[in-house]
């Protein structure tokens, strides 16, 4: 009973957040809202295993995938706060988040070899949650949210193709989406 409070609660968070790109079905961020959720379900799901048998191979498995969602955050916040030049100029697009409306194309620093370094951080996360307690209901939930997310890498494609235009078409074809020289 504790876990539903709990996933009510900070999914009327995440919706908070979320609700201009709600009312954008297609944008990234629509996608996004629907990864975060099943990322938080399936951490209720595991949330109560988090530090059993921590030698287990499922337990090293979920760390070293936890402990890797930092890199491309860490790495992806900094450089899109130092190169993106965040301006009111995206303001007519509400459905982004501030650090979203970058005016500039990031292609320094991690955006080097990857076009979407915070929803690799997502996708590392969703899976090190999984590993926690590997199940069916984990399985479909992570599935469900790498689905979401490649969903939403590509409608953030879209828009910035829209807003970068042939310059962002060009950095698609030097980088992968998720993984360095892989995919």
């Amino acid at each position: 009973m504790h876990e539903l409070a709990a996933f009510l609660i900070f999914s009327v968070g995440l919706m908070s957040i979320s609700r201009a790109s709600l009312r954008v079905p297609g944008s990234h961020g629509f996608y996004r809202f629907f990864a975060w959720e099943c990322i938080l379900a399936l951490f209720m799901l595991n949330a109560g295993v988090w530090f059993q048998k921590p030698t287990s191979w499922n337990q090293l498995v979920s760390w070293f995938f936890l402990f890797a969602s930092l890199i491309p955050l860490f790495f992806g916040v900094r450089t899109l706060a130092a190169e993106g030049k965040s301006d009111s100029i995206r303001e007519e697009q509400p459905e982004l988040l501030a650090f979203e409306r970058t005016t500039s194309l990031v292609t320094t620093g991690i955006y080097h070899y990857i076009r979407h370094p915070l929803y690799s951080s997502l996708l590392l996360l969703t899976w090190g949650i999984f590993f926690k307690e590997p199940s069916l209901p984990g399985g479909l939930l992570a599935l469900a949210s790498t689905i979401l997310l490649v969903a939403t890498a590509r409608a953030d494609e879209n828009e910035c193709l829209q807003f970068f235009g042939e310059a962002y078409r060009d950095y698609t074809r030097r980088t992968r989406m998720f993984i360095p020289f892989v995919f």
